[in-house]
């Protein structure tokens, strides 16, 4: 199964993909985590994302893609994957449907988890203290949710017209929150 999760920062698409991953038995591709990878690793890529992202901006479309398809390119991707993170705007979600159809891996099913602002905000400070992390500063969360609702907040439509959004309730506890996304997926698991 090929599945993208929708939601803002802090809406727990990364905690829940994990376990997805463990219950669909595929790969769960983070665009935050290979860039924070580049960044650790030092090398050219990963400065000029960490400049970036410092800012609280995205990183380009063109970096992020071929950095997708690099990822998508490696064997444990043939029976699918869990995508986090991207699409952000819908040049990328475009993109993005061109690329799988060019590697014969055509998305399945797109997941948006929907969580309240006040309580993104609560669960991204919390997250920032754990783990002392320099992108989730009260500025720069602010600045990703105003970027969320103006650029990725659409691409929830265009996954709608497409007939592969659904809409999972992303509070309560992880349990309840990831039974709601297995019972979401469970017709299209059984169609993948």
């Amino acid at each position: 199964m090929r599945l993208v999760l929708l939601g803002p920062p802090g809406s727990g698409k990364g905690t829940q993909a994990a376990r997805l991953k463990e219950y669909l038995q595929v790969p769960h591709i983070s665009t935050g985590d290979l860039l924070r990878a580049e960044v650790a690793a030092g090398s050219p890529l990963g400065l000029q994302a960490k400049e970036i992202m410092a800012r609280g901006d995205f990183v380009s479309d063109e970096i992020l893609l071929g950095m997708l398809e690099d990822r998508f390119a490696r064997p444990d991707t043939a029976n699918g994957f869990i995508l986090d993170g991207y699409p952000r705007n819908l040049v990328q979600a475009d993109a993005l449907g061109v690329l799988l159809d060019k590697i014969r891996q055509p998305m399945d099913f797109a997941v948006q988890l929907e969580v309240p602002t006040d309580l993104l905000v609560e669960r991204i400070a919390g997250r920032a203290k754990a783990e002392g992390r320099d992108d989730d500063s009260p500025e720069v969360v602010r600045n990703r949710l105003d970027k969320y609702t103006s650029q990725t907040a659409p691409v929830i439509d265009y996954y709608r017209q497409h007939g592969q959004l659904t809409v999972v309730d992303g509070v309560g506890s992880l349990d309840d929150v990831f039974s709601r996304l297995i019972e979401a997926l469970s017709p299209a698991k059984e169609v993948g």
